[in-house]
């Protein structure tokens, strides 16, 4: 495949699957490349798959999940190297170990939504940022076991994604109150706990999350926007538990100690970056561990400190 097909591939799964994340989509896209592939070492295959990302990560998608996803799924897959003598073989391997990788993933949204769902109990008050496909799930299967709640939602300007998020949940019978983004502190002493989602995991256990949710690209106002940090804060403040679902494929590699160490290619979409970035707002923001209750995800109910740990077994 090359760059446009990629390209095209990975854009049509995000249009027409609206429950499938960009870092879900990048990984059938991967998939999808080395089905294809007609490479003849493992030198060229590599480099079809570093095109591959390259290409996926200059759309303008979130990347935060690509970039980790992509990582992971590689460094799965790519173990075959040292088992095989021949070069079909190898990829057959591969090609075998990246279905098995897709179906785990498919599994773990599922996994941490039971997970969470057991934190929500009867009659709570349960505040939320914007739209989180994890987070609904895990509301839903709270809903099934016939747990009554209230949900507070972001609407997260300006593409308004909390409304989206409150239409979903009353379709399941949950009552909602989508709120404005700069009413969190007013809210927060309403709620019993704070669930959000996350664009990633940092190696300190900290999260990279979204500040708006893009589906194609927007022309940003000068509206007031607020991430997860804010919120956490908030959250922290006022001693409510702030928990974030999440699955494990969005563990990153990455040490960020404030909001200017994140990369430049995880706050901004590409088209964003050619632009003079002091007047960009941030797609995304970070929130330090210290501000973290627990995070649910398909290997477990993690402390922030716990974090690390996993990730060098991910990545053994």
């Amino acid at each position: 495949m090359d760059k446009q097909e990629i390209e095209i591939f990975f854009s049509e799964i995000l249009e027409k699957e609206q429950d499938v994340s960009a870092g879900m989509a990048a990984i059938i896209t991967l998939l999808k490349v080395l089905e294809k592939d007609k490479s003849e070492t493992v030198q060229e295959l590599d480099s079809n798959f570093q095109v591959a990302v390259d290409t996926m990560k200059n759309t303008d998608y979130p990347v935060t999940a690509v970039a980790s996803g992509c990582e992971l799924f590689l460094r799965f897959i790519t173990l075959a190297k040292l088992d095989t003598k021949t070069f079909e073989a190898c990829k057959s391997i591969m090609l075998h170990r990246g279905q098995l990788f897709l179906k785990k993933l498919m599994e773990a949204r599922g996994k941490v939504a039971k997970l969470a769902a057991d934190f929500i109990v009867d009659g709570c008050r349960v505040l939320t940022h914007s739209r989180s496909r994890v987070v609904l799930l895990a509301m839903k299967e709270a809903a099934k076991a016939n747990k009554r709640f209230e949900v507070y939602v972001t609407r997260s300007s300006p593409d308004s994604s909390g409304e989206v998020m409150q239409r979903q949940l009353e379709d399941c019978n949950i009552s909602c109150t989508v709120i404005l983004d700069s009413a969190v502190a007013y809210v927060m002493e309403q709620v019993d706990l704070v669930m959000v989602g996350a664009e990633g995991v940092v190696e300190s256990g900290g999260i990279i999350n979204k500040v708006e949710y893009i589906n194609k690209v927007t022309t940003l106002t000068n509206q007031i926007l607020v991430g997860s940090f804010t919120m956490a804060v908030c959250a922290r403040e006022m001693k409510k538990p702030f928990y974030v679902l999440t699955e494990s494929f969005k563990f990153v590699r990455l040490y960020p100690l404030n909001q200017q160490d994140l990369p430049n290619e995880f706050k901004y979409t590409t088209s964003k970056r050619a632009k003079d970035l002091s007047k960009q707002h941030p797609l995304v923001d970070y929130t330090p561990p210290a501000y973290i209750t627990l995070l649910f995800t398909d290997i477990g109910i993690l402390t922030p400190s716990a974090v690390s740990d996993e990730l060098i077994k991910l990545y053994l």
